[in-house]
């Protein structure tokens, strides 16, 4: 199933998903040498981004996040892709600067059809993600 959606960072890229409900703070909850999440109250808290195609709502927190979404990126841990329900200016610029896929305001909800660690495939180039169908 093909579902449209807004670009943000153009790309192409593949990976299960990890989803979380909680918004991510870069600066401060991801560890940039290792991809795991350290906020011990988000909800996937001890989990690596690393190679995932990362579904949370929004971004929040410093906009020195955009840095550490690069550094994840330059050391090898950051996600294959990233998606929001609405992305902000932190997370874009972190993508953009990262050329990691953005998209987001997809045209369905994607809490009725994401599961967890399914592969999924964002192409930002043309405006759609693919997901299995279910």
């Amino acid at each position: 199933m093909k579902v449209k959606c807004r670009t943000i960072s153009r790309g192409y890229a593949e990976g299960p998903l990890m989803i979380t409900r909680d918004p991510i703070s870069f600066l401060g909850n991801v560890d940039p040498k290792t991809g795991k999440i350290m906020d011990v109250n988000h909800e996937l808290f001890g989990k690596s981004v690393k190679g995932k195609v990362l579904f949370f709502p929004y971004g929040k927190g410093s906009t020195v996040g955009s840095y550490v979404i690069y550094q994840l990126f330059k050391n090898g841990v950051a996600p294959a892709a990233m998606i929001n329900i609405e992305s902000e200016p932190i997370v874009a610029v972190g993508a953009i600067i990262s050329s990691i896929p953005l998209v987001d305001r997809l045209q369905n909800d994607p809490y009725t059809f994401f599961k967890d660690g399914m592969l999924i495939k964002v192409n930002s180039n043309e405006g759609y993600i693919e997901v299995p169908d279910y």
